[in-house]
């Protein structure tokens, strides 16, 4: 197969995911998860994970999936690219948040603070959350799940750069 086709077929799979992820940094949400609860001497999760913005943020993603529903029957079958289902997008959207959220946990256990860089940490949680997620629901090959592996972790640091240059963001990463 094409890795072109590949690359397309496993980014259009997973773009309710990233745009899941990407959201919440918009939104600058108020009300934390964690409500402000330690875990030992450090937050639980940190001020950075609000409600609002896992809201946001799953409602962005199952958006973005509900419009890739209604284009899907103008795009030509041949490319082969998955034809979502409500409950794929649901999965991957909460996934996404889910493993955002697992990721930060995980930082606050070390004692990092929110956007102190953990390298893959910050760029794989949110995928691989996602995958497991929606795997009963759908399954990419190997090839596409190595695919967005390797991707995901570049398209992060460029979407962390724009929003750092837009002052979405306080930190570039």
């Amino acid at each position: 197969m094409d890795i072109v086709l590949m690359v397309a077929q496993a980014l259009w799979f997973i773009w309710p995911a990233y745009c899941a992820n990407a959201f919440p940094v918009i939104v600058h949400g108020k009300k934390p998860i964690d409500g402000g609860k330690f875990f030992g001497k450090n937050r639980l999760l940190g001020s950075s994970k609000t409600v609002e913005g896992t809201i946001a943020g799953v409602s962005f993603g199952v958006f973005i999936g509900i419009i890739q529903i209604m284009v899907y029957n103008y795009i030509p079958k041949d490319i082969g690219l998955i034809e979502f289902s409500i409950p794929l997008i649901i999965v991957l959207s909460v996934g996404a948040l889910m493993g955002d959220i697992v990721g930060s946990f995980i930082k606050r256990r070390f004692g990092m603070k929110p956007g102190d860089p953990a390298i893959l940490l910050d760029q794989l949680d949110f995928l691989i959350m996602a995958l497991i997620l929606a795997s009963p629901l759908y399954l990419p090959s190997a090839g596409k799940v190595l695919i967005l592996i390797v991707l995901t972790p570049l398209i992060h640091l460029i979407m962390n750069i724009i929003g750092f240059m837009l002052k979405f963001k306080k930190k570039p990463w």
